[in-house]
């Protein structure tokens, strides 16, 4: 399934991810951790893969076209489940 978003958005969710996910998003998807951080803009390519994104100058730092969701879902999954016992906290 291919998704695009802003390299900001992209940036974005990278920036409020817990510490150590990029390590568990790596481990649960069989990828190198520099293959998670080159999806959200890294450029480690020695060490790690690229993964299916394009990016096209634009505004908000420009338009990526993902056709590798895996990363970005389980990102904005941790993302969620960060969130969920806040909200419950605050209820």
């Amino acid at each position: 399934m291919t998704r695009t978003i802003t390299f900001n958005e992209l940036r974005d969710i990278k920036d409020r991810l817990p510490d150590g996910s990029m390590h568990c998003i790596a481990d649960e998807l069989g990828v190198s951790v520099e293959t998670v951080r080159n999806y959200f803009g890294g450029y480690n390519f020695k060490d790690g893969k690229s993964c299916g994104l394009h990016i096209e100058p634009g505004p908000n730092g420009g338009i990526v076209v993902l056709s590798d969701t895996a990363i970005l879902e389980r990102a904005l999954k941790m993302l969620e489940e960060v969130s969920a016992p806040i909200a419950m906290a605050e209820a």
